[in-house]
């Protein structure tokens, strides 16, 4: 019987890395499937990146490798378990790092606090018998066809690029949200170049226009308690 080869830190980078780039395109379809719109779904402002799905991905095989989850019926149940406490902790957390809300499922019947629904949770038992099946061996395969050195560098270097952009992704909401919400514009009141130049990226760059194309799905709660999309008090 061939034994199960050790899940390591570049196996999980990749689960990650690959897992953030196919959620996006699910999450875009899916959109586009259900209400016809195809907007964006990126969860960073830079690249084809949805990190709620890298996360709970890599999260999903590892914990289903330590359990040593064959059949598709255990696979299922243990991902759907999961799935839905590990985006219900990430609902937490990207709350309390951005202030806002990424998503909200109280549309939806039998869902909690509206950070996780019975039907997304089905959804992550599915993706989890795929995952395991399907994609983790193709992954696999391609982390051991990588000489260690070239993947290292290529690692090392879309670590760095993704630290960027979580860094202008924080940077960019916070002020989009200052912006529309306390119509926060910063004004450099000197010459000073580094000044001048957060000055020039906040008001060029970080639009409401871009921000609100590039995450449509911000919410964020009014004085009243009204749980609202920012782009929406654009207009007003």
């Amino acid at each position: 019987m061939k034994e199960n080869k050790k899940i390591t830190i570049h196996h999980l980078f990749w689960y990650f890395l690959i897992f953030s780039v196919i959620g996006l395109i699910i999450e875009t379809l899916y959109c586009y499937a259900t209400s016809g719109v195809l907007e964006s779904r990126k969860g960073l402002i830079w690249g084809p990146f949805c990190p709620v799905y890298g996360v709970c991905g890599a999260v999903l095989i590892y914990i289903l490798d330590k359990l040593n989850c064959k059949s598709v019926i255990k696979l299922f149940i243990f991902g759907f378990i999961i799935g839905s406490i590990a985006e219900y902790i990430l609902s937490y957390g990207l709350e309390a790092v951005y202030g806002i809300k990424f998503w909200n499922y109280e549309y939806l019947q039998y869902n909690l606090n509206g950070r996780i629904s019975l039907l997304f949770s089905f959804y992550w038992g599915v993706l989890s018998v795929i995952l395991i099946k399907f994609i983790k061996p193709l992954i696999d395969k391609l982390v051991e066809k990588i000489k260690p050195h070239t993947r290292n560098v290529i690692e090392l270097g879309i670590f760095i690029f993704l630290c960027i952009d979580c860094i202008a992704t924080i940077w960019g909401i916070q002020t989009y949200q200052n912006r529309v919400l306390y119509n926060n514009v910063y004004r450099a009141n000197s010459n000073n170049i580094i000044l001048k130049a957060r000055e020039s990226i906040e008001n060029n760059y970080f639009t409401n226009e871009k921000m609100s194309k590039t995450f449509p799905n911000l919410r964020i709660k009014t004085e009243n308690g009204e749980e609202v999309w920012i782009k929406t008090l654009i207009e007003k």
